[in-house]
């Protein structure tokens, strides 16, 4: 064991069990944004819709270069020669069953926002799209718009989460090091990451694990309120999302205090079944035929169009509504996904003790993608049969609001109150999940690693999650949600960029 990590262990701030610089900095720029979005009110909202379009067209490129970096990195930790190291150690055993294991990745990897986007993207993206000569409405815009769909819910999501929390698995159960992202620096940085260096990419974990969180927290809040309205007329409203983001924190800090093993984990089954229980239904009661064609054929099209799709950057088109495209769907999508992955990272690391660095890897990116895969087909399919066949309802539902596209979805098909409650279930399960698994996280990343920290520890920071995400939705919705994605998640695209260089030293130097 580091010596490093028993002096971790005994750090504390004010009697609880905290590393004071992390707590208090992430604290402190947490504060801020809160106090700034409330005093400048209004105006906020154009603020993040110019900070989203400048990040998103200075360094668009950048992002889509560092998800295809990543993805080529975790195949070839997958197939070299380091893919047979076991994490924990040659005789480690795997935690938990490979159900649990999955389970628990999908609801922790997606959750929320694929139930938010399954059907309105695919929409959106079939009546335009910059891949497209003319505006949607026949067989190549069903088809571009699947393909456009998968690639940002497919192998680059995963590959992200892959990198993180392999790295940080075998930092953790290998060299017996503290589960936070500064141990994955210490080839690099030997001691100093238990001072101010580590301190600061903590900081930047914490902060982009709070606010990519709070992104999903926000669209699950626009679309149980969405669910409501439809079934109850209850108004769609700010001040309704908020109190939906308040009753579903209390829930989510339940779960918490009940444990990793008791709490998250049996809810992540739960939604497993619930998330089959719709799909197996939408198979049944929707275009069944249509799904499976196009299931076989969505596959096709994404890995025939792959490279085009993963390394498009709009440089030909020069300023235009194409660019503002790009800024709102795929600089958005890997922005999130970056912010995502110290949360994702340090949760499947967690729970992937006796795993090998090649099960990890194929494991990740694999099942939970096609899974995905098959899920976006099911709904985001079964919407386009409707387009195709010139139904229009949920064109327009998706011009009004977005969140409700799944509803309206649902109300051409038979039992439609009995599968929009199974969705608004489903909704509410995995804004759970992922409050309670971000909670952990985060009080892991304040805690200088420690699994231990008081049950008060965890439910403060699932409330600031639930604020973060109320005062987003504040100060400029849907907006507001993806420029905060994005903010965080440039920071730590440098941090990962430097984990894999560190990583791939560790494991050059591993004897078991």
């Amino acid at each position: 064991m580091h010596k490093s990590k028993i002096r971790s262990d005994k750090k504390t701030l004010f009697g609880i069990k905290a590393n004071g610089p992390v707590f208090i900095s992430s604290l402190l720029i947490i504060a801020v944004l809160i106090i700034v979005t409330i005093v400048v009110g209004e105006p906020m909202e154009k603020w993040f819709d110019d900070t989203q379009k400048f990040i998103a067209n200075h360094v668009g490129w950048f992002f889509i270069l560092l998800v295809n970096g990543m993805l080529f990195f975790a195949i070839a930790l997958g197939f070299g020669k380091y893919r047979n190291i076991r994490i924990g150690g040659k005789d480690a055993k795997p935690e938990f069953s490979k159900t649990g294991w999955f389970s628990m990745l999908f609801s922790a990897g997606m959750g929320i926002g694929l139930l938010f986007w399954s059907v309105a993207e695919p929409i959106v993206h079939f009546n335009g799209n910059p891949f497209l000569e003319q505006n949607g409405g026949d067989v190549a815009a069903a088809k571009s718009a699947m393909g456009i769909t998968f690639l940002h819910w497919g192998v680059h999501a995963w590959a992200l989460y892959a990198i993180v929390g392999v790295a940080l698995a075998f930092f953790t159960f290998n060299k017996k090091l503290p589960l936070t992202i500064r141990s994955v620096f210490y080839p690099l940085l030997g001691e100093k990451i238990y001072g101010p260096i580590g301190d600061i990419i903590d900081t930047i974990s914490v902060i982009a694990t709070l606010f990519g969180l709070a992104t999903s927290l926000g669209f699950g809040a626009q679309q149980v309120n969405a669910g409501l309205n439809y079934l109850f007329q209850i108004q769609i409203s700010t001040t309704v999302q908020i109190l939906i983001i308040l009753i579903i924190t209390i829930f989510a800090t339940l779960s918490l205090v009940l444990g990793l093993d008791k709490g998250i984990r049996v809810l992540s089954e739960w939604n497993m079944r619930l998330g089959l229980l719709l799909l197996l239904f939408m198979l049944i009661v929707g275009p069944s035929l249509f799904i499976f064609k196009s299931f076989v054929q969505n596959i096709g099209y994404y890995i025939y169009e792959f490279f085009e799709l993963s390394f498009w950057t709009n440089s030909y088109k020069g300023i235009s509504n194409q660019e503002e495209w790009q800024s709102s769907w795929t600089i958005f999508y890997w922005a999130w996904w970056i912010s995502w992955s110290p949360f994702v990272g340090i949760f499947i690391a967690r729970i992937s003790k006796g795993r090998t660095i090649r099960e990890f890897i194929f494991g990740v990116l694999l099942v939970p993608t096609l899974l995905t895969f098959l899920w976006l087909t099911v709904f985001g399919g079964s919407a386009i049969y409707q387009e195709l066949i010139g139904n229009h309802a949920i064109t327009e539902a998706v011009n009004n609001n977005v969140a409700t596209a799944i509803f309206y979805l649902l109300e051409q098909y038979p039992l439609t109150s009995f599968a929009s409650i199974i969705t608004i279930i489903l909704i509410a399960s995995f804004f759970i999940t992922s409050s309670d698994s971000g909670s952990y996280v985060v009080d892991t990343l304040t805690s200088g690693g420690r699994h231990d920290a008081p049950k008060g520890q965890k439910i403060f920071w699932a409330s600031m999650e639930g604020m973060v995400a109320a005062i987003l939705l504040i100060g400029g919705g849907l907006k507001a949600l993806q420029t905060a994605s994005i903010l965080t998640g440039l920071p730590f695209a440098i941090v990962i960029i430097l984990l894999c260089f560190s990583f791939y030293k560790a494991l050059s130097e591993y004897k078991e």
